[in-house]
């Protein structure tokens, strides 16, 4: 049986290559950790990584998923209104839903614009940590003050457009920072750093919670639930 992350790549790509007229979406769970590349850093793993190690369509920085991650993947036709203008514009939407969904937990959640993203990329204390998704910020994604909260990246096609999102559920530990510098073939001085610049949503508790409201969020602003073979969840009332 082929991982979560496995699946979700092979998701992405048939949503790209479709010409449906409607949205679609999945939600994905990872049961264990696996190392997600941007196109640009093939090739780039450190030796070999002692996790899974796949290649997404969209771009930015490596990601370390696993149990402390939400993956949510949105495919929209080009003429949809959410598809946006422009590369920017696209996302606008998508991190506003985060940060409404999330008012529960993290009511300081800010969603980043143009001038707050490049001012935080000057301000950033280890430029060095930008092969790492959690190693930069980019406009429309989620913060806590400076520090990420969830990570956006898209790819796009003649038919489509594909938003992810990667959101950090809960802290994943020192352990899994080693292990994504280790799988990158970066220094293991760079763990700390990425662990400092960055935020949870909740902790490890509050993780169902979170996940299923963010199931709801997108669901409802779609239209539509999850893709098939997606995971059925059902809101908490207290939520509803």
């Amino acid at each position: 049986m082929r991982s979560v992350a496995a699946r979700e790549q092979a998701w992405c790509a048939a949503a790209l290559a479709s010409q449906r007229s409607s949205p679609a979406w999945r939600a994905w769970a990872y049961r264990e950790p696996a190392l997600v590349l941007g196109p640009s850093q093939v090739g780039q793993a450190g030796g070999a990584p002692r996790c899974e190690c796949l290649t997404r369509r969209s771009g930015g920085g490596a990601v370390l998923v696993g149990p402390w991650m939400l993956g949510l993947s949105v495919r929209l036709p080009a003429s949809h209104a959410l598809a946006g203008a422009g590369l920017l514009p696209a996302y606008a939407w998508l991190g506003e839903l985060l940060r409404q969904a999330v008012q529960p937990w993290r009511p300081q959640a800010s969603v980043l614009d143009a001038p707050q993203a490049r001012e935080l990329q000057r301000d950033a204390a280890s430029p060095q940590l930008a092969w790492a998704c959690f190693g930069g910020v980019s406009p429309g994604e989620l913060v806590l003050g400076r520090r990420k909260l969830a990570g956006l990246s898209q790819a796009r096609s003649a038919h489509a457009v594909l938003l992810s999102a990667a959101v950090l559920l809960y802290p994943p530990g020192a352990a899994a920072w080693r292990l994504l510098c280790d799988a990158c073939g970066r220094p293991r001085e760079h763990a700390g750093a990425l662990a400092r610049g960055c935020a949870a949503l909740a902790d490890r508790r509050d993780a169902a919670c979170v996940r299923q409201q963010l199931y709801l969020a997108l669901g409802l602003r779609l239209g539509t639930g999850p893709d098939r073979a997606s995971p059925r969840v059902e809101a908490p009332r207290s939520l509803i």
